[in-house]
């Protein structure tokens, strides 16, 4: 059966709406219509009810989904096993959002081809709607995010707490930074605290979604922004952004999502490997943030959008 169909299926599926399959499928709406009316003709049942508000699956759909996943799980094991290079037994593909990759997802990988030699390790690249239906299809086993979704199949475990910092491309910021700022939006709770404690700086005419991506904008082009302190070390290090004094900071939690049916040892040792370098990640980010407080007028940094001690 072609597997274009079904992952089709799975993607109208997942958003219940043509429209939406179609533009995570770079696809036309036709082509997703063409595909699955192709797959119910296959069938002989029809795997939709169409409407206005979208598609909902229908029972047979519903009976479907469960096989289509299989079928697109084996049919991912199948084509990793057959890639694997020789000399390499087993295999392992990593996803990752842009900004975990640097200091940790790089590492990570680092570590285990020192745990496990014989591993064959392939890496992919999204924000999670992305990375989420790799991990539901079988493309990948592992993925660093910081918003998961809870899906069947699989697993999520926190890292830990990034620490986004406001950090300016010139040396001795301060908080008044009209002009020169960069709203990253890193997310409704993040803008909402940062409305409250930084209102003048909300709306600066200049917002990004990219993430960590973000740095290289601002240190380019002399700006400032919140960034993740574990990210921006090397730039701290390089002289190349400074942190802003008594600025507050945003606790942003990363997280893990793995496949339930991944290899017993290869599991083992992702999870051995993930952990000791997660760790490492945290001293490093831990020691920004000592740099902040010591030249802060107060020792304790306030968070983001938090009422102020003792309020």
């Amino acid at each position: 059966m072609d597997i274009a169909l079904i992952k089709t299926f799975l993607e109208v599926a997942a958003t219940g709406s043509f429209v939406a399959a179609s533009d995570r499928l770079f696809v036309t709406q036709s082509a997703v219509s063409l595909r699955i009316q192709r797959l119910e003709d296959s069938l002989g049942r029809p795997l939709f009810t169409r409407s206005k508000a979208g598609a909902e699956m229908t029972p047979a759909g519903q009976e479907f989904e469960r096989y289509a996943l299989g079928m697109i799980k084996l049919w991912e094991e199948a084509r990793q096993q057959v890639a694997i290079p020789e000399g390499f037994t087993k295999s392992l593909t990593i996803g990752a959002q842009y900004s975990l990759w640097p200091r940790l997802g790089f590492r990570w990988i680092d570590a285990l081809r020192a745990e496990m030699p014989a591993l064959n390790i392939r890496t992919e690249l999204g924000m999670p709607d992305r990375l989420t239906r790799f991990l539901i299809e079988g493309v990948v086993q592992a993925c660093l995010m910081y918003n998961p979704q809870l899906r069947a199949g699989l697993s999520v475990s926190k890292i830990s707490d990034e620490e986004l910092v406001l950090v300016a491309a010139w040396p001795n910021p301060t908080l008044d930074l009209k002009g020169r700022y960069v709203f990253v939006d890193w997310g409704p709770e993040f803008v909402q605290a940062h409305a409250m404690a930084l209102p003048d700086l909300t709306n600066p005419g200049l917002t990004f979604s990219l993430g960590a991506l973000a740095a290289e904008f601002i240190v380019n082009r002399q700006y400032a922004g919140y960034l993740p302190a574990r990210y921006i070390k090397q730039y701290l290090d390089a002289g190349q952004l400074h942190l802003v004094p008594d600025a507050p900071r945003f606790p942003y939690p990363a997280y893990v999502v793995w496949r339930d049916d991944l290899d017993g040892e290869v599991a083992a040792a992702a999870h051995k490997t993930l952990q000791a370098t997660a760790q490492a990640a945290t001293q490093a980010q831990d020691r920004v943030i000592d740099d902040l407080r010591e030249i802060s007028e107060t020792q304790e940094i306030a968070i983001l959008g938090a009422p102020p001690a003792g309020a």
